[in-house]
């Protein structure tokens, strides 16, 4: 599979680059806040209104024409693609309500997997599943379920998590591709004007107000022909099979960057200390009159050496700065001064508090106990 580097799959910054653009969005502005509070206004009907009927094609065609007026437009192709008697449906994920969306088409539900529980599932559109098991059991939960008559499909999202849609699609977990031997591809095109569609850090209710004082959102759902898993044929190689479906469908490219390595990217990117920052921390002068003194590559390892001494503040900088022109690598050189803590000038008791949401010892501890 091809890779596309994880910068092109994300949108770390809401506003765009380009000054026309900018411009445009800054006239639009006093536009688009009047229109986020009506719409805001009408979302609560929409949802009374979604919540009052009962499920038939009535309800969705008067919610699919309400949430037009929140400006979430829906198109899709192929509908005659569509299979009845499949109950699962598998699809790329790009925005917080894709699956609301695609409910507006046809009855389908999208179990939540994690996060709010309760009323906020509910409302959002979520079916709940309640185990204490892990994903073994909600797997066979889900499974009993599809293999189960008259019940709507599943609607599954293998990446697991949001891309931007545009440069490629996240690897597919397998899972969810051992559900049933049959599926029926989806592939979801978004666009938007003005504003990027989502940013990795931002909440489902904060990407709802943007959606209401964006212009409008259209959603493109096309439907794929359905998928059957060949003798023979493992769970991952069907989920790369329909993986390449959906990317050639939306002309995009398949890439094996993982949700974890999505998490992974912007912790690195949280932690990473501007060096133009105003603020003034223990250390920082030093490093900023290196950064100042150096050449490139000693601006490259000082870079590198600040965001070793956020997670590691009692190591001096001379020694990480050392260790860095040696591995050349920022994970490479946090490992190494944990290993060699009786080396570094640490604190005699040979332990160290590495700040809010950092390990806060050396020491090993029982396990944390995770409950899903």
């Amino acid at each position: 599979m091809e890779t596309r580097g994880i910068e092109d799959m994300f949108d770390f910054r809401r506003f765009p680059k380009d000054a026309v653009v900018l411009l445009l969005l800054m006239i639009y502005l006093p536009v688009g806040v009047c229109l986020m509070l009506i719409r805001a206004f009408i979302g609560v009907h929409v949802f009374l209104v979604s919540c009052a009927l009962p499920e038939c094609f009535v309800r969705r065609f008067i919610v699919r024409v309400m949430c037009s007026v929140l400006g979430m437009h829906v198109r899709q192709k192929n509908p005659r693609s569509r299979d009845k008697n499949t109950t699962l449906y598998i699809c790329n994920h790009v925005t917080h309500f894709d699956h609301n969306i695609i409910n507006l088409l046809t009855p389908c539900y999208t179990p939540q997997l994690e996060g709010s529980t309760g009323f906020v599932c509910w409302a959002r559109g979520f079916m709940e599943i309640h185990s204490t098991s892990g994903q073994g059991a909600i797997g066979e939960t889900l499974q009993r379920y599809c293999s189960t008559e008259g019940t709507a499909p599943l609607l599954l999202f293998p990446e697991e998590d949001t891309t931007n849609g545009r440069a490629g699609l996240l690897k597919f977990s397998s899972w969810p591709f051992s559900l049933t031997d049959s599926i029926q591809p989806v592939a979801l095109r978004v666009t938007r004007p003005l504003i990027a569609l989502s940013t990795p850090e931002s909440g489902w209710l904060m990407e709802l107000l943007w959606t209401f004082f964006a212009p409008c959102t259209v959603y493109h759902v096309s439907w794929l022909p359905p998928v059957s898993r060949q003798d023979g044929e493992s769970t991952q190689e069907f989920a790369n099979k329909v993986q390449e479906l959906i990317a050639g469908e939306l002309g995009l490219v398949s890439t094996k960057i993982t949700k974890a390595d999505k998490a992974e990217h912007i912790k690195r990117k949280r932690h990473a200390a501007p060096l133009t920052s105003t603020s003034v921390r223990p250390g920082s002068i030093g490093l900023g009159f290196m950064v100042q003194s150096l050449g490139t590559d000693d601006h490259r390892i000082a870079k590198m050496a600040q965001q070793v001494k956020d997670v590691l503040p009692h190591v001096p900088l001379n020694i990480i700065a050392k260790d860095l022109a040696k591995t050349n690598c920022v994970d490479t050189t946090i490992t190494n001064l944990l290993e060699s803590k009786e080396e570094s000038p640490m604190e005699a008791t040979g332990t160290a508090t590495f700040g809010p949401s950092k390990i806060s010892s050396y020491s090993s501890g029982p396990s944390p106990t995770i409950k899903v």
